[in-house]
Parts: C-alpha cells; sequence; structure tokens
C-alpha cells in the first residue's frame, strides 16, 4: 500500500483511511455530507496525490498525443488544458485523462491513479516517434482546492491574479513559499477552484499555508467520498463505473472530446460507430420516489424488461434526491423518459434527466 507525502496529516486529523487505487487514502473526516456542503458553499481541500503524471517532451511530443488521444490536442497553447480520453482499438477507453500544455514541444498528461502502470505501457507501446517518456507520478503531490471561496481565501498565497485564470489554464507560478508551482483552474467537483501541482517534499507546508490561508473562509480537509458525490451532481464520468474498456466515448456521451478532423487509435471505427449510431447510451437519471441506486443495480422500463444498469449512484446531498448515471439501450434515452431502477427487488420509479443534476 503506498502513501501520499500527507498520510500523516490525514492519520492526525482522524480521517477514515481505506485502500484507493493502490494507496492509502482519506476517505472521510467529518461525514459525507458535511464535507460535501463545504465544497459546495465554502472552500475544501483534497489530497489527490494518488493521480498519475507523464511528461512528454521533444519534437514529436504533440503528434504522439494526437494519435493516443481523441480530443484535438493541436488547439492548445501554453497555460491551456484539455480533457480526452485514450481509446482502445476494440471501441472501448483505455482511461481518460488531462493533457497540460507545458511549453512547446513538452506536455504533462494527468491520468487516474488505478490506471497509471497501465496508460504508460498503453503510450509506450506506440511511442514509436522518439518522443521523451518520464513518468514522474511519485515525485509530484497534487491537492485539489475547491469551492466558490477559493480563489479568495488562495489569492495571499500567491503573485498571480487567481480571478484571471480561466476554467482549464493554468500558471506555473509562485504558490506558498515556493516558486513554479503548478496553478490549475480545474477540478472534479463543479464548484470551482484550483488543483496545485508540487514536489512531495514540499506538499507538507503547502498543505499547512493553504489551511493557515484558508482558516478565516472555514477550510476543511475533504475525503474521497465526498468527491465522489460532487462529481456525481454533475455528472462528470468515473473511470471505472461510467467509463472502461467496453464502453466508446460516444456511448459516454464524450462526442465533444472525440474529435475526426485527425486519425487516432480506432478513429476509423469510431467515426463508423457515430455515422451508424450506439445502440447504448449513459444517460443521467432522478429518482422520482425515495430510494437510493447503486452501482450495478438493474434499469428497466414499465413493463419489466431489464433494458440497462446503473454505473454510479448516490442521495446527492445538495439535492436531497437519489441520482445516477447508466447505460440504457438508445430508444430509452431520451430526456424525460420514464425508467425504473431496481432496488431490492422493488422497481423505483426515474426519469432521465439533462446534465448537471446540481445548477449553481
Amino acid at each position: 500500500m503506498k502513501n501520499t507525502a500527507l498520510t500523516q496529516i490525514h492519520e492526525d486529523l482522524g480521517a477514515k483511511m481505506l485502500p484507493f487505487a493502490g494507496y492509502n487514502m482519506p476517505i472521510t473526516y467529518e461525514g459525507v455530507n458535511a464535507e460535501h456542503e463545504t465544497v459546495r458553499n465554502g472552500v475544501g481541500v483534497f489530497d489527490v496525490s494518488h493521480m498519475g503524471e507523464f511528461l512528454l517532451s521533444g519534437l514529436n511530443a504533440l503528434a504522439l498525443i494526437q494519435k493516443v488521444t481523441s480530443n484535438d490536442a493541436s488547439v492548445l497553447t501554453v497555460g491551456r488544458a484539455q480533457y480526452s480520453c485514450l481509446p482502445n482499438f476494440d471501441g472501448g477507453i483505455v482511461d481518460d485523462l488531462i493533457i497540460y500544455k507545458m511549453k512547446d514541444e513538452q506536455y504533462l498528461l494527468v491520468v487516474n491513479a488505478s490506471n497509471i502502470e497501465k496508460d504508460w505501457d498503453w503510450i509506450s507501446a506506440q511511442n514509436d516517434l522518439g518522443v521523451d517518456m518520464k513518468n514522474i507520478s511519485d515525485d509530484y503531490s497534487l491537492l485539489a482546492i475547491q469551492g466558490p471561496k477559493a480563489v479568495e481565501a488562495m489569492q495571499p498565497l500567491t503573485s498571480v491574479n487567481l480571478s484571471e485564470i480561466k476554467y482549464y489554464h493554468f500558471e506555473v507560478a509562485d504558490f506558498a513559499g515556493f516558486e513554479h508551482v503548478i496553478i490549475s483552474a480545474t477540478g472534479y467537483t463543479g464548484s470551482g477552484g484550483f488543483e496545485i501541482y508540487c514536489k512531495n517534499d514540499q506538499a507538507e507546508a503547502i498543505w499547512n499555508k493553504v489551511f493557515e490561508a484558508g482558516a478565516a473562509f472555514g477550510i476543511k480537509p475533504i475525503g474521497l467520498a465526498a468527491r465522489d458525490t460532487l462529481r456525481l451532481e454533475m455528472g462528470f464520468c468515473l473511470y471505472g463505473n461510467d467509463i472502461d474498456d467496453t464502453t466508446s466515448p460516444l456511448e459516454a456521451g464524450l462526442g465533444w472530446i472525440t474529435k475526426f478532423n485527425k486519425d487516432f487509435t480506432n478513429s476509423e471505427n469510431l467515426k463508423k460507430q457515430k455515422e451508424a449510431g450506439v445502440s447504448k447510451k449513459l444517460i443521467a437519471f432522478e429518482l422520482v420516489e425515495r430510494g437510493v441506486p447503486r452501482h450495478d443495480y438493474e434499469i428497466v422500463d414499465a413493463s419489466g424488461n431489464v433494458i440497462g444498469r446503473v454505473t454510479s449512484g448516490t442521495m446527492a446531498p445538495s439535492l436531497n434526491k437519489g441520482i445516477g448515471l447508466g447505460y440504457v439501450t438508445t430508444e430509452n434515452s431520451a430526456v424525460d423518459s420514464e425508467i425504473f431502477i431496481r432496488i431490492r427487488k422493488k422497481d423505483v420509479a426515474a426519469k432521465v434527466v439533462k446534465l448537471p443534476f446540481y445548477k449553481k
């Protein structure tokens, strides 16, 4: 079991620690609902140092990224980031990731913790372009400082005007007394804020300064359980639940990151799938009756026929109702369609809705 540079701090704070993607991670501190509300209304800090980071450099770095990812990374300028995915040869997804253009001919790829080795092997196997690849996952820590008060609370820690960093843009700047820290206006909560990439030996000092600066704003540490409820209220996909090696980006509603103005892994077959139409789609649903949908519950129609399954589900803290994502047959995927979630042998009424669930 790997630890992050901040594991001892989490334990000292009384966090409930559990194994996650091979790491000893804080799941909750004071409880999911309270932590969720802290991020929605104030500011909270997640340790997400388990995420993977690859540095790709050289003349052909962009060409390799264009080859292995579905989105068009050629539009990136220095200081911009992009959400994308790594398609496999079978129509599924190896992983989803964020691509940062650090400088000309240098890119940072941030991948899911559970897929670090898999992604590294996948990209390496397709690197016949002489691109210099470095796996720096074990050298870097990542803090997600999220919530509507994040900008105001963190401004004293940097000379950069945080309010001017647009969504999916970043700066490499001074932060909490350290130089060359990545301050990125990204995150998985839908409530604004930043992700801070720093060296492991800087993480504890930065954590402490973040909490000093945020004290007047009620800043709190947040566990991965609330990260899941926050991302689900926004309808953000979680790898291993909503997308995996068997789900295509088009089925998952990720056509917007699948650009056919270039050739990439399996692009010909995905293009055919787009033209022919998909047979199943990832939908968002809200329960009309009381109940909590869970991963792998069956989705049925009014006659009780199984039409799909739940991939992510929870009782949404901000909405106080059961919500979820799941794959259903395309004919049952239209917004406002009536569906039922089979919860303990009872078919609970639900309806298909537009994302996000949570609207500010």
